[in-house]
């Protein structure tokens, strides 16, 4: 495993819980020097070429493989957050897509997501037009910098492939900013818009974690967002959403998109 990149600090990770069994995936994602081990791509046919009474000993499940890209996309937030210069949240935003897109047709047991991980963010401040050269971006990264240079180099091109070039990423945070600017001109029941965003900016924290992202447009992400952080601070915004933004749509379609 490379060894360049932050330290791993398990224990922060409570949802895998102690970290023997977490631990023990890794273990299966490299360690195993089975003949059959040696994995193809993309077809995961080695899971096939293995016995069956192996396969499960030796190969992750489904889930396993969620568990290891959920804890790395927590390190990627962890990476993105101590990067200096400091990065937009845009730019963090659209390397959680490129990250969690590149594993919905890869196996993590082919290509180690630290390496993915690096190359994402990479590959994000380029898109977004974060003008960071690759000398100050390997200098937020831990270890031998030449050899992440490498890596990120030899796996940015194999990224954009995967990703097949779809590499526009339509963030909420725009559409929070729209929604900021017309509460504060047309919602007279909630007082000081501007406090709602540390709220707004952990619900979007936690959304980039989740599949959420690719199920919801970025307007109704961006919306949930907002009444998630009325709610906490216990300001009402049913008005607001229900005449300002859809009192035209009528209340079967009202119903429809709230439920």
């Amino acid at each position: 495993m490379p060894d360049f990149y932050p330290r791993l600090k398990f224990r922060s990770m409570k949802s895998l819980g102690k970290n023997s069994g977490f631990r023990v995936l890794l273990q299966k994602m490299y360690l195993s020097e089975r003949p059959w081990c040696k994995l193809t791509h993309p077809t995961l046919s080695h899971m096939k070429e293995a016995p069956p009474e192996a396969a499960q000993e030796h190969f992750l499940s489904e889930q396993d493989e969620s568990y290891v890209v959920f804890y790395f996309s927590v390190k990627m937030g962890e990476f993105c957050e101590k990067f200096k210069p400091p990065m937009p949240r845009y730019v963090r935003g659209t390397a959680f897509h490129y990250f969690k897109r590149f594993y919905l047709y890869n196996s993590v047991m082919n290509y180690h997501p630290k390496e993915i991980l690096v190359t994402a963010v990479y590959l994000a401040c380029k898109v977004e037009e974060f003008n960071v050269s690759m000398q100050q971006f390997v200098a937020n990264v831990q270890g031998n910098q030449e050899r992440a240079t490498k890596i990120i180099l030899n796996n940015e091109l194999l990224l954009m492939q995967e990703l097949q070039f779809h590499l526009t990423v339509h963030n909420p945070f725009r559409a929070v900013e729209g929604f900021l600017i017309d509460m504060k001109t047309r919602c007279n029941s909630v007082h000081s818009v501007d406090s709602f965003r540390p709220e707004i900016e952990s619900f979007l924290d936690s959304v980039f974690l989740t599949e959420a992202w690719m199920i919801y447009a970025p307007s109704q992400i961006a919306l949930a967002a907002i009444i998630h952080a009325a709610s906490r601070q216990k300001q009402n915004l049913d008005s607001y959403v229900t005449e300002s933004l859809f009192g035209e749509q009528g209340e079967e379609a009202i119903l429809h998109i709230i439920t």
